[in-house]
């Protein structure tokens, strides 16, 4: 237990790190599906997302990515259920969801990647 927190607590360290020199330099890595091929991926917008949460501007980080900021919540939830089912010696929540609903969900993300190509109102922009 006191291993994975401590992987837990240096990713997100290193995640706090990333956004902070990011908002002192301006210096962000870029998408790289968007770099080279001009498309976005379902995962676009996700650090800009991610600092306007930080930011509180909660609109203008769902204008980033609109399925990763809705999943955020349920995300957010599985990730605590994990490590407190670990701690308590449970089985973690996320082990008991079946299958399909997983293929479900990729289903969904990559129908997300294909429409916010075609649709501009689904690509990460900002607003005005």
């Amino acid at each position: 237990m006191k291993k994975r927190l401590f992987k837990v607590f240096i990713v997100l360290l290193i995640l706090i790190v990333y956004l902070i020199i990011g908002n002192l330099t301006g210096i962000y890595i870029e998408c790289p599906i968007h770099k080279l091929t001009g498309l976005y991926c379902p995962g676009c917008g996700l650090t800009r997302m991610i600092r306007s949460i930080f930011q509180l501007d909660f609109y203008q980080a769902f204008r980033y990515n609109q399925l990763i900021f809705i999943s955020l919540p349920f995300i957010i939830f599985l990730f605590i259920n994990d490590l407190y089912s670990e701690f308590k010696g449970k089985k973690s929540l996320y082990k008991k969801i079946p299958n399909y609903i997983w293929i479900i969900l990729i289903v969904i993300t990559i129908l997300y990647g294909i429409l916010r190509n075609i649709f501009p109102i689904l690509a990460p922009t900002d607003i005005i």
